[in-house]
């Protein structure tokens, strides 16, 4: 029997409702896996190998037939006991941690590495998820994103909002919609945004032009190795607001991808699987891609609900097929 172990938040953290690692442990127990669970703070270098405390995890049958927080109640999952493992004795690793990505981040995917290094399957890869900062890695792809700057002087950034009159600045290691600024032509707090976003020019961050489609939603795409998913989430704003993130109000409404959809899924997806990322989503407003999200993207079970679709299930068979032999 295979084990898998998954690396992420608190069980009880979880939004059961929509929560997409749920969806891939639901389809890894409906295939018979041994499930292990962990959280960043259990992961060791004892003795000179990589190990972690790991407790072996069960979805309770009737949640895990159906994934409905209406009949989870409290007891929702099991766990066995706590138990300092070698890491090496699973066959496949999720990284499913939510950002931020921060030091914390970073020393777990070292951690990763070594055992990666040992033949463990790990998705995504450690080093990518290093390399591909989620604002940052965009721009590789300069054919699909929109006119944007990245740096942290006031003076290139106040150009940039001369030159364009509407744009949107932002942190390059934000998520979730935070500390995302629309600055408007003549907006009188274009100085106190930058300073804070920069903290005083000692932060890089990007400036984007303002793309007006936002109104009909930022749409989320997920790729499986380097393939689309047929569908979208747009992430329609509330009323007043910017930004279409879910975590920050947006509405989600399932989307047929459009023929810009996937040439842009086309630009980006060999890219993906050639640094190891087997499962990513990409933002699009309009005709533009904003943000590539490696670390733990979302929006399974939105698409799953609204298309009758199992896209755990198939994101599972594609990396069962990439075990080692």
């Amino acid at each position: 029997m295979s084990k898998i172990a998954f690396i992420m938040d608190p069980l009880d953290s979880l939004a059961l409702k929509k929560d997409s690692t749920l969806a891939m442990i639901r389809a890894c127990q409906m295939r018979g896996l041994e499930i292990y669970y962990l959280e960043q703070a259990d992961l060791m270098l004892w003795e000179g190998e990589v190990c972690g405390m790991v407790r072996l995890l069960s979805l309770r049958k009737d949640f895990c037939e159906q994934l409905d927080a209406a009949i989870a109640g409290d007891d929702w999952y099991q766990l066995g006991q706590a138990r300092r493992t070698p890491l090496a004795e699973m066959d496949i690793i999720m990284m499913r941690k939510d950002p931020p990505f921060d030091m914390e981040y970073i020393y777990t995917t070292y951690l990763l590495e070594r055992v990666e290094a040992q033949g463990v399957l790990i998705i995504n890869k450690p080093q990518s998820l290093r390399d591909c900062n989620e604002k940052f890695f965009a721009t590789a792809f300069p054919q699909c994103g929109p006119d944007l700057v990245v740096s942290r002087r006031s003076d290139v950034l106040k150009a940039f909002h001369a030159e364009h009159k509407n744009v949107v600045f932002k942190k390059l290691d934000g998520m979730g919609g935070a500390s995302i600024f629309r600055i408007m032509e003549n907006d009188p707090n274009l100085s106190v945004v930058i300073e804070t976003l920069t903290e005083g020019e000692r932060s890089q961050i990007m400036g984007q032009v303002y793309l007006p489609e936002i109104v009909d939603g930022d749409k989320r795409i997920l790729l499986i190795d380097g393939e689309p998913v047929p569908w979208a989430l747009a992430r329609i704003p509330s009323a007043g607001e910017t930004r279409g993130n879910l975590a920050a109000g947006g509405r989600g409404e399932g989307r047929e991808l459009t023929p810009r959809d996937r040439w842009i899924a086309e630009q980006v997806g060999p890219e993906l699987k050639r640094r190891g990322l087997v499962f990513v989503g990409i933002d699009v407003i309009g005709d533009y891609l904003t943000e590539i999200n490696v670390t733990c993207p979302t929006c399974i079970r939105e698409l799953d609900a609204q298309f009758s679709a199992d896209i755990a299930g198939n994101l599972m068979d594609v990396i069962l097929a990439k075990r080692p032999a």
